[in-house]
C-alpha cells in the first residue's frame, strides 16, 4: 500500500509542485486547501488516480482530525506568506502560521512524521559575509520570521519531525508568486525594463522551488537519519548581494536597467549568507542554477502575456 502524505496549502506556490513530485515519486497524496486565491492551480492533477482533495481551513480542528487518520507522513504548507502579508494581518498570521501548526502537532500520532517549510529569514540582519549555520542564533526581524521560528521550535520538541530552513525560493508555478526577489527582478525586466535597488550589498540565499519539492522527496525516504533536526535548503552558488542578482538577470535581458538609489531604504532588512552543508551531509543537495531559474522565468513570463488587468 503506497504512503499517503498531506500537504495542507497544497494549491499554494509551492503546494502545486510539490503534490506533482509526491505522486511522480510514488506516493499518495491528500491536498488541504481554502483556495483563498481562486486559483485552479491543481485541476491538471484531478486525474490522477492517488490525488484526493479536501476543501477546507487548516485552523478548523474537526477537519484535522479527519484528514489526520488518513496519511502516514505531512506537509504543512499553509501559511501567510511573507513580512508584508503579515505585517497587512497580525493576528491571522499567528492564527495560520503558528497556532495551526501547534494543533496539528497536538493532534498528529508520534508514528507520523511532519517535514516542516521554515525560512532562513530567521536569521535576520547579519553582516552578509559570515555564514550562517543550523547553529546560527535565530533573530527574525518580522512577524513572518517569528511565527515559523516559533513553529520550527515546538516541533523540533516533539518526536519525527524535520525542518528546512527554506532560502528565497524562485521558479514557475501554476499558482505563481511575483513578489519573491528573483521572480520579482525577471518581470521587472522583461515588462517594464528597470529596476530601482535599495540596499545593493544586502544578501540573500535562493533555491529553485522544484529543488524544494526534491528535497521534501528526500526527506520522506531518508527520514531515519534526519528527523529531529533542522537543514538549511538552498543553492550554494546563489548566495548573492541584491545587485549581483539583479545583474545575472541583465546577463539574459541586456536592456535591463538596473539603479541603485543612494537615498531611500528597502523595508527588508534582511542581509546574510547561508551554508547548506548539513542537507549535503544528509544526502541532498539543490542542483538547478540560478542561470538556469530566470531562463525560465523569461519563457514564462512570455506564456502569461498579458498580465490580468493591464491594459497594456
Amino acid at each position: 500500500m503506497k504512503p499517503t502524505i498531506l500537504v495542507t496549502g497544497a494549491a499554494g506556490y509551492l503546494g502545486s509542485i510539490l503534490c506533482g513530485r509526491l505522486l511522480e515519486a510514488g506516493y499518495r497524496v491528500l491536498g488541504v486547501d481554502n483556495l483563498s486565491y481562486n486559483e485552479p492551480s491543481l485541476l491538471h492533477l484531478a486525474a490522477h488516480p492517488d490525488f484526493d482533495f479536501v476543501l477546507g481551513d487548516v485552523r478548523d480542528k474537526a477537519l484535522l482530525k479527519s484528514v489526520l487518520t488518513r496519511v502516514e507522513a505531512m506537509i504543512p504548507l499553509a501559511a501567510l506568506v511573507g513580512a508584508g502579508a503579515c505585517k497587512r494581518d497580525p493576528a491571522l498570521a499567528r492564527s495560520v502560521n503558528l497556532e495551526a501548526i501547534l494543533s496539528l502537532n497536538r493532534l498528529r500520532s508520534p508514528d507520523q512524521l511532519v517535514i516542516f517549510p521554515t525560512t532562513n529569514s530567521g536569521y535576520g540582519v547579519g553582516t552578509g559575509e559570515v555564514f550562517c549555520t543550523e547553529e546560527t542564533p535565530l533573530r527574525p526581524i518580522s512577524l513572518y520570521g517569528e511565527t515559523k521560528a516559533q513553529a520550527e521550535a515546538a516541533l523540533l520538541a516533539a518526536p519525527n519531525a524535520i525542518c528546512l530552513r527554506l532560502a528565497t525560493v524562485f521558479g514557475l508555478s501554476p499558482r505563481m508568486r511575483l513578489d519573491l526577489l528573483v521572480n520579482h527582478f525577471v518581470l521587472a525586466a522583461v515588462r517594464e525594463g528597470y529596476l530601482v535597488l535599495f540596499e545593493k550589498h544586502f544578501k540573500r540565499n535562493f533555491v529553485h522551488i522544484r529543488d524544494v519539492a526534491d528535497c521534501f522527496v528526500h526527506c520522506l525516504a531518508h527520514r531515519e537519519g534526519m528527523v529531529g533536526r533542522t537543514f538549511n535548503l538552498g543553492l550554494d552558488s546563489a548566495n548573492l548581494s541584491k545587485e549581483e542578482l539583479a545583474l545575472k538577470v541583465k546577463a539574459q535581458v541586456p536592456q535591463f536597467y538596473i539603479h541603485c538609489a543612494e537615498i531611500g531604504s528597502d523595508p527588508d532588512k534582511r542581509n546574510y549568507v547561508v551554508s547548506n552543508e548539513r542537507l549535503r551531509r544528509a544526502g541532498f543537495e539543490a542542483r538547478r542554477s540560478l542561470e538556469a531559474g530566470i531562463q525560465e522565468l523569461i519563457k514564462g513570463y512570455r506564456l502569461l502575456g498579458r498580465p490580468r488587468f493591464h491594459n497594456v
